[in-house]
């Protein structure tokens, strides 16, 4: 497995998984950092959902298997229900959660990737034209402004953003950040990330990756108030993922 280090202004490196799929991994002091890209115009995103299916939620790894995914990551926080969405999620026709909260970040895919930041009302009917559309947390509102005060509070790290060229990034870190200095990480970094969600932390945090030469199940671990070591090792069962198709 490849490094790809990144260090006085030395420039990410990327491996190819699949045509418009890249993966960096890059060196950080506290752990690496993973990075999935994926050209949306070349590549098919999708969703699998746990309330579409069987009910059952699985790791990421699992989901790769059953929905012929190279790539899964956490589509978001869940609810008690163990199958929801915690904000807005949409998927075809089906309906994960239709109720829109107060975070301001929403994504929209196929055609094309839409991102939407939510200060002022909520998204209209144009909306509806894209096959998946999902709420979250934000974390990187549009032209890279970090919104986060900065807190004692840490946790590995599952996240989306999207770049200035339209691309999907999928970004985890096993190593915990509070979210002020892991934004202030994304973007110091040669990225060009102009927006970014929050999709689970803890041990819940979760990114796949399975394609020839590159096989890799990754779980998060610490999280400030749940579990505070580096013990976990293995992934935990989510219900909705979102997944780059073989």
């Amino acid at each position: 497995m490849f490094l790809a280090a990144v260090a006085n202004g030395q420039g990410v490196q990327w491996r190819t998984l699949q045509p418009g799929v890249e993966l960096a991994q890059i060196s950080r002091p506290a752990g690496p950092l993973y990075v999935v890209r994926v050209d949306p115009s070349r590549a098919r995103v999708q969703a699998a959902l746990a309330s579409e299916t069987d009910g059952e939620p699985r790791t990421a790894a699992e989901w790769c298997r059953v929905s012929r995914f190279t790539v899964a990551i956490n589509l978001g926080m869940f609810a008690s229900d163990g199958r929801s969405n915690v904000g807005y999620l949409r998927h075809g026709k089906h309906l994960n959660n239709p109720r829109w909260n107060s975070y301001r970040s929403a994504l929209a895919i196929n055609p094309g990737l839409r991102w939407l930041d939510l200060d002022q009302k909520k998204p209209g009917p144009d909306l509806n034209q894209y096959d998946l559309a999902v709420q979250n947390l934000r974390l990187i509102a549009g032209n890279g402004k970090n919104v986060w005060a900065q807190s004692s509070r840490r946790w590995s790290e599952a996240a989306m953003a999207k770049d200035s060229r339209g691309r999907l990034l999928l970004i985890f870190s096993r190593a915990p950040y509070s979210m002020r200095d892991f934004n202030a990480m994304i973007l110091a970094l040669p990225l060009d990330v102009t927006h970014a969600m929050h999709v689970e932390g803890g041990p819940e945090a979760s990114l796949s990756i399975h394609v020839p030469g590159v096989d890799l199940d990754l779980a998060g671990s610490f999280e400030t108030g749940f579990r505070e070591d580096d013990s976990n090792q293995v992934q935990w069962p989510i219900p909705n993922v979102l997944g780059v198709l073989r």
